[in-house]
């Protein structure tokens, strides 16, 4: 009795422990049952590693679904066809973009869907497309996988151009170079005694200059300096300016005062001369003509003139 009795609560054990996982399985995937999917597809130009089926697909970094089929694109073998399935609580907008992202520690890839604005219009299928279908584009990563091949081809160009930099030629001229700086320095060393005077005599002239300087500040700005004499030249001249604006303006007025009197004389004393002139010379001519009269004939001024008309008869 004891010994089945034993078996009966195991027995009962097992069972009991059957119905809670049976429970915890059908609560775990009753949010899977419920929730409805949409379904994507997404067409990728070069290799996606690493993705698989039932990898995740996240909406702005929040799980939003899985992969479901991971194939070549049997219409164009250049493309890689990706089937997604999306809850369909979450809205794909037409301006959306997925990308295949990895984790870099995993080595685990996942559709990272980015983008889509408020108003721009929900992504449909359009003519011939049995899902609607997401953009992809380029991820980081992988832009930075496409690029290695050119930048490694780049750095080998770079390497060799420093092999031929780096020839036997060039090495020579290099060491040469070295040589001469090593030769200069040396005879710098020797000239450090000359090199000292001339620092010395050239802080002696700076010394001098400006001493030079602080005498021609001296010269100029002391109480005898040039620029105190040049202000008292300056005042005296602007004194004398004074004075020849006052003379210049008396004799303004006084030729205002003599300009009358200059009028009289060349209005009318001038005609009176000019009259008295004129019978001078009218004058002068009539004793010319008498002197000459009797020079020629001097018995005419005695006897006057004898000769006789010419009388008709």
């Amino acid at each position: 009795m004891e010994t089945r009795a034993h078996y009966v609560a195991v027995g009962a054990f097992v069972l009991t422990m059957i119905v809670l996982a049976f429970a915890a399985v059908l609560w775990l995937a009753r949010a899977e049952l419920t929730t409805q999917y949409g379904r994507y597809d997404i067409y990728f130009r070069g290799p996606v590693t690493g993705l698989r089926n039932g990898g995740l697909v996240e909406y702005s970094g929040v799980p939003a679904g899985k992969v479901i089929d991971v194939r070549i694109d049997p219409d164009n073998v250049e493309q890689i066809r990706v089937t997604v399935e999306i809850d369909n609580n979450i809205v794909i907008k037409d301006d959306a973009r997925a990308s295949v992202e990895t984790n870099i520690l995993s080595g685990v890839s996942y559709i990272q869907i980015v983008g889509g604005t408020q108003n721009a219009p929900v992504l449909s299928a359009k003519a011939g497309e049995r899902y609607p279908v997401i953009k992809a584009h380029r991820s980081r990563l992988a832009g930075v996988v496409a690029r290695a091949p050119e930048l490694i081809e780049k750095i080998d160009q770079a390497l060799d151009s420093a092999n031929q930099l780096l020839n036997e030629k060039n090495r020579q001229a290099f060491s040469a170079s070295l040589d001469n700086i090593r030769t200069f320095t040396g005879g710098l060393a020797e000239r450090n005694k000359d090199i000292a005077e001339f620092t010395a005599n050239a802080k002696q002239a700076a010394a001098g200059l400006a001493e030079f300087v602080g005498n021609v500040d001296r010269s100029y700005s002391g109480p005898d300096g040039i620029g105190n004499r040049a202000a008292t030249a300056l005042a005296d001249f602007d004194r004398v300016a004074k004075n020849l604006n006052d003379t210049n303006r008396q004799l303004q007025l006084m030729v205002q005062d003599v300009r009358p009197g200059v009028r009289n004389f060349s209005q009318q004393t001038l005609g009176d001369v000019a009259s008295l002139i004129a019978d001078g010379r009218q004058l002068i001519a009539s004793l010319n003509r008498l002197t000459g009269q009797i020079s020629r004939n001097p018995s005419l001024v005695l006897y006057g003139d004898r000769r006789e008309g010419y009388r008709p008869r």
